[in-house]
């Protein structure tokens, strides 16, 4: 596996569509998950778990290893088979999702599964678990860096903004977050629920730096998350502009696909418009 990192962009969307997959058949074997969250950030996590973090899926618990918090925990199916793909467990494992006695339960555990930094789930906590860790590694004069993927919906939580502040206060360079913003919570659009706007210019009034990207672009995806071009003194927010259910005709930019499993026509048809998507190139 380790002979053919970093991939190349080519490399990555394969990798993409072969993730989608596994996210949608192990939703719907399980009768229930959240797949539109979790194909929204599809892109996200590949490039970092393929290009960007220093891991070792041999020894998941590598004290020089970066680490992630997957904040939105819900979006779990899209953790566990990437980090199935990267080799930190079998991909034969997909298969229990959410089953009784299965490691992979409907949101990450860092005391089962392999290459899982925190358990989450209760949103809004994951970025300030997030800069305890980088503050950590600050105080251990060690080099790895800390990222955090927030929803969108997320950020209407206050502790988001109080880890906001106290990693800004902290000047936290070796920390990044990335906001996965589809637009879309379970009540609907985020802009309707409580509007996130001016997202952009809170972060950074805050005292973050801020880059925008198209979520599902990997060289935009890889350039905002070149360790080598992160800010020294503050922490780095990576907007990233996504589609809840990517890939999928009947699921894209549709709030009630949060958290439902797709039925084995509906499962069919989804595999049937990534399969349609591989041959156009649009995913």
């Amino acid at each position: 596996m380790e002979a053919d990192l970093p991939r190349s962009i080519h490399q990555l969307q394969q990798q993409a569509r072969e993730v989608r997959r596994d996210i949608l058949k192990m939703i719907a074997a399980a009768g229930s998950g959240h797949p539109g969250g979790s194909l929204s950030l599809v892109e996200l996590l590949v490039a970092l778990y393929f290009n960007i973090l220093r891991v070792k899926p041999e020894d998941p618990r590598w004290p020089h290893r970066d680490r992630l918090v997957l904040s939105k925990g819900h979006a779990a199916p899209a953790l566990y088979a990437v980090l199935a793909v990267r080799g930190f467990f079998p991909r034969s494992k997909l298969e229990g999702l959410r089953r009784l006695g299965s490691e992979l339960q409907g949101h990450p555990d860092m005391n089962k599964v392999p290459g899982v930094d925190m358990s989450t789930g209760s949103l809004g906590q994951g970025l300030s678990v997030a800069t305890g860790m980088a503050l950590a590694a600050r105080l251990d004069r060690a080099d790895w860096r800390v990222y955090a993927i927030l929803g969108d919906g997320e950020c209407q939580e206050g502790q988001i903004w109080e880890a906001a502040m106290a990693a800004a206060h902290y000047r936290l360079g070796n920390l990044t977050a990335i906001l996965d913003w589809n637009g879309l919570q379970i009540d609907g659009p985020t802009e309707r629920v409580i509007s996130l706007d001016p997202l952009a210019a809170k972060w950074e009034a805050f005292g973050w730096q801020v880059r925008r990207v198209d979520g599902h672009n990997f060289p935009e995806i890889l350039e905002a998350l070149d360790r080598k071009a992160a800010p020294a003194d503050k922490p780095l927010m990576v907007i990233a502009r996504t589609v809840k259910g990517k890939g999928v005709s009947f699921m894209e930019n549709r709030s009630e696909w949060h958290g439902v499993a797709p039925s084995p026509q509906e499962l069919e048809e989804a595999l049937g418009d990534l399969e349609n998507g591989a041959k156009e190139g649009a995913c």
